[in-house]
């Protein structure tokens, strides 16, 4: 019986809810994901998806703040998310729509891409901290995001 894609990302999160990332290990007969860099990319993909999407149209702030949140949540939502991204390269997609807004605010390219690696590695930071969302935990990341995004209006009005 062959199984489907689905089934194996399934099984492998709740692996990893249940005994951490560590204990992930591929089956030997899957063809799907014959080595574990290739399940984690998959586990990772999957972990992220809609973080990438373009958030709501408004200020450039919000959007940033509802990036950063989705982000968050994502990471939190499977224990071992944060370390587990940071082994792929599943965070582009994200970075790229991350950079994005800050273009369009008016960021120059490099400064919005370095920016929003910036941000990322916060967002990532935070949740390898955290490891499950708390209220107290939610006000620190907010007042974490609330300095990042102060640093951004400083450069934008800096013209940088």
């Amino acid at each position: 019986m062959q199984l489907r894609r689905a089934d194996v990302l399934r099984v492998a999160r709740e692996t990893i809810d249940a005994e951490g990332l560590d204990a992930l290990q591929p089956n030997q007969g899957d063809r799907l994901f014959p080595t574990r860099p290739a399940l984690l990319a998959a586990i990772a993909d999957d972990l992220l998806a809609g973080v990438a999407d373009a958030p709501p149209a408004g200020p450039w702030d919000q959007r940033l703040i509802t990036f950063a949140h989705r982000l968050r949540r994502s990471l939190l939502s499977l224990r071992d998310g944060a370390r587990l991204v940071t082994e792929t390269a599943a965070l582009e997609p994200p970075a790229q729509t991350g950079a994005e807004i800050l273009r369009e605010a008016g960021l120059p390219s490099d400064t919005a891409t370095w920016t929003i690696q910036a941000l990322i590695n916060y967002v990532i930071g935070h949740a390898l901290e955290e490891k499950s969302p708390t209220d107290e935990a939610a006000r620190r990341f907010d007042f974490g995001l609330a300095l990042i995004l102060d640093g951004i209006r400083r450069l934008l009005q800096r013209g940088l």
